[in-house]
C-alpha cells in the first residue's frame, strides 16, 4: 500500500474545520513534501514527525529511498498550528504498511515531541464538537486535553500519551509475540460541578460602600453596564472583582461556549471554565488585544469576557480608539472583524465595569484631600469619555472614601445583606425577566420597551427628567430598562415612581 487517508481538524474562529490528511509514497530520491497551504508550524511537522517515528521504533520518511507527499485538504484553507503531527505519522505508517486499521469515523489531532510524546493543543473542545457534528465516533487527543474534550457527550474520547500507545491501540494484534496486548481507556465524560466555587473576592469583604453595592446588584440582575468613579483607594477595583461573584450561574451550553473560546485562545488555565469569566486588561493594552483582530483575526479581551465581566480600570487612560471601539460590541454583543486574509465574527456578550478617577490627580470633589488639577486639565480628562460611550453605560456609581473608624471598628451587618443573599435576589430577578421576555432587561429592544406598562405619573416623571437631563433617546430607553430591573428586584409587577427616580440617580451627573 502506497497511499493512506486519515482525518484531522483545526480550530477556526469559534468552531472546528475538518481536514483530510492524505499520504502518498513513491520510489525515488528521498523527499518529504507538504502541500495544502501549510504555515511554518505545519511545515516544521516534517522534522517532528520524522524524529518521533524513529524514536518510537518505526521507520522514518527521512531515512528511506522514497518520495513522501502529504496533502492537507481542502487545499484552499490555510493550515495553521501543530494539530496534524499525529495524523501525518499514522498516515505514513499506513502507507508504508507498518500499520493497518480502518480510519473511518476516527479523528486524530496532536503535536508530537521528538521522542514520540504528544503535546497539548488549543481548541480541543471545539474540535470535539465538530467531530460529533461530522459523524465521527472516536476522537484521539493528547491526554492533557482529554478532560476538556470529554465535555462533549456522544463521542468516545481517547487520551493519548505517546505515538506508540495509539499505534498499539489501533492494531493490538500486531507482533503479539514481542508486544503485549494494549488498548487505550476511553476518557469518562466530564461532570460539571459548580457547587464548590468560592469567589476570590466577596461583597462580604467590602466594608461600607452600600450605595455602590446596591448599584452593582442592579447591574447584575439586569445585565447593565456600570461605571464607577471616585478618589484612588476607595475600593473600586475590589468591588469590581466581587461583582462577578453575584452573577447567576452559567448554563451547561454557556460553560461549553466559554471554555471553547478560552481553549482556542490558549488562556484556559483549568480544563473547564464553570463560572462567569473576569477579564481585566491593562490600560496600555492595544486595540487588537482588547477588541480582537490581527492579520488572521483572533479574539480579544471583549470575547474572552463573553458571558462574564470586562473590567476596565483607569478607563480614561485607555487609548481613545479602544474606548470608541467598544460601541459596537456593547450594542450588538459581537465583534465582526474583516481582514485581507478573511473575516471572523466573535461573540462579545459581556458586562462592562469601568472605573475612573474624577480628575487626573484623583481628588476632585474629595472631602479628604484637595484637588491640584487645573480646570482645563479636568475638562480634558472628562472629554476622554465620549457621550456615546457614556450613553451605553446604564449605571454610574460614585465610590467615596470610607471613614477610618469604619475600617478599624467592629464589622456591622451590611444593609443589603450578605453576598449569598444578594446573589439569590439577583437570580430571582433574572428568572422574572426570562419568564417575561426570555432575555435580560438590558437586552430589551425598542419594541419590547413599548410593551412595558407605565402609569401616567411615571410617564410624567420620565418625560420631565428627560428634558431636564437632556437625555438622548437611547439613554431614555435605558432608564426604563433600569427601572424595570429595580422593580424586578423589589418583586413588583409594575414600575413605580420610586423605581424611576432611583434609576435616574444612576445617570452621570453632567448629563
Amino acid at each position: 500500500m502506497a497511499f493512506a487517508r486519515v482525518y484531522s481538524a483545526q480550530p477556526h474562529v469559534t468552531q472546528g474545520n475538518l481536514i483530510t490528511v492524505e499520504v502518498d509514497l513513491a520510489t525515488g530520491l528521498n523527499a518529504f513534501t507538504l502541500v495544502g497551504l501549510p504555515d511554518k508550524a505545519v511545515e516544521e511537522s516534517r522534522d517532528r514527525v520524522g524524529s518521533a517515528l524513529k524514536n518510537s521504533g518505526f521507520s522514518s520518511p527521512k531515512h528511506t529511498n522514497q518520495k513522501t507527499v502529504v496533502s492537507l485538504a481542502p487545499a484552499e484553507v490555510k493550515k495553521e498550528g501543530s494539530f496534524f503531527d499525529v495524523p501525518i505519522a499514522l498516515g505514513y505508517l499506513m502507507a508504508s504498511e507498518e500499520l493497518s486499521f480502518n480510519p473511518e469515523k476516527k479523528l486524530f489531532v496532536g503535536e508530537l515531541a521528538l521522542n514520540g510524546e504528544l503535546q497539548p493543543i488549543r481548541g480541543a473542545l471545539l474540535l470535539a464538537q465538530m467531530a460529533l457534528r461530522e459523524g465521527f465516533t472516536e476522537f484521539y487527543v493528547p491526554s492533557h486535553n482529554a478532560k476538556e474534550a470529554a465535555l462533549v457527550s456522544g463521542i468516545t474520547v481517547y487520551p493519548v500519551r505517546t505515538l506508540s500507545d495509539i499505534v498499539r491501540h489501533l492494531q493490538p494484534k500486531q507482533n503479539t509475540e514481542s508486544m503485549e496486548m494494549f488498548s487505550l481507556a476511553p476518557q469518562p465524560e466530564t461532570v460539571l460541578d459548580i457547587s464548590q466555587y468560592v469567589p476570590p473576592v466577596s461583597f462580604d469583604d467590602v466594608q461600607s460602600q452600600e450605595h455602590a453595592k446596591r448599584g452593582l446588584e442592579i447591574a447584575a440582575a439586569g445585565g447593565h453596564n456600570v461605571g464607577m468613579y471616585g478618589p484612588p483607594g476607595t475600593g473600586k477595583t475590589m468591588l469590581a472583582r466581587a461583582f462577578s461573584g453575584i452573577l447567576p450561574a452559567l448554563s451547561r451550553d454557556e460553560i461549553l461556549e466559554i471554555t471553547g473560546i478560552h481553549s482556542l485562545s490558549g488562556t484556559l488555565e483549568k480544563e473547564v471554565i464553570m463560572h462567569p469569566p473576569f477579564r481585566s486588561p491593562h490600560h496600555t493594552s492595544s486595540h487588537i488585544a482588547v477588541i480582537g483582530g490581527g492579520s488572521i483575526p483572533k479574539p480579544g479581551e471583549v470575547t474572552l469576557a463573553h458571558k462574564g465581566v470586562l473590567f476596565l480600570d483607569e478607563f480614561p487612560e485607555f487609548d481613545k480608539r479602544v474606548i470608541e471601539s467598544l460601541r459596537q460590541p456593547l450594542e450588538d454583543r459581537h465583534v465582526h472583524i474583516s481582514r485581507a486574509h478573511g473575516s471572523a465574527k466573535f461573540p462579545a456578550h459581556f458586562l462592562l465595569v469601568s472605573a475612573m478617577n474624577p480628575c487626573p490627580c484623583g481628588f476632585f470633589g474629595s472631602r479628604k484631600k484637595t484637588c491640584v488639577c487645573s480646570p482645563s486639565a479636568i475638562a480634558r480628562y472628562k472629554r476622554k469619555i465620549s457621550g456615546p460611550i457614556m450613553d451605553r453605560i446604564d449605571i454610574w456609581l460614585e465610590v467615596e472614601h470610607v471613614d477610618y473608624d469604619t475600617l478599624s471598628g467592629d464589622r456591622k451587618p451590611d444593609a443589603h445583606g450578605t453576598q449569598e443573599s444578594i446573589k439569590k435576589r439577583v437570580e430571582r430577578a433574572r428568572e422574572k425577566q426570562y419568564q417575561r421576555y426570555n432575555k435580560k432587561n438590558s437586552e430589551l429592544s425598542a419594541k419590547d420597551i413599548q410593551k412595558i406598562h407605565l402609569d401616567e405619573n411615571v410617564k410624567k416623571i420620565l418625560q420631565t427628567s428627560a428634558e431636564k437631563l437632556s437625555l438622548s433617546p437611547r439613554a431614555y430607553h435605558r432608564v426604563i430598562k433600569l427601572a424595570r430591573t429595580i422593580a424586578d428586584l423589589d418583586e413588583s409587577e409594575e414600575i413605580q415612581e420610586s423605581h424611576v427616580l432611583e434609576a435616574l440617580q444612576y445617570r452621570p451627573k453632567n448629563t
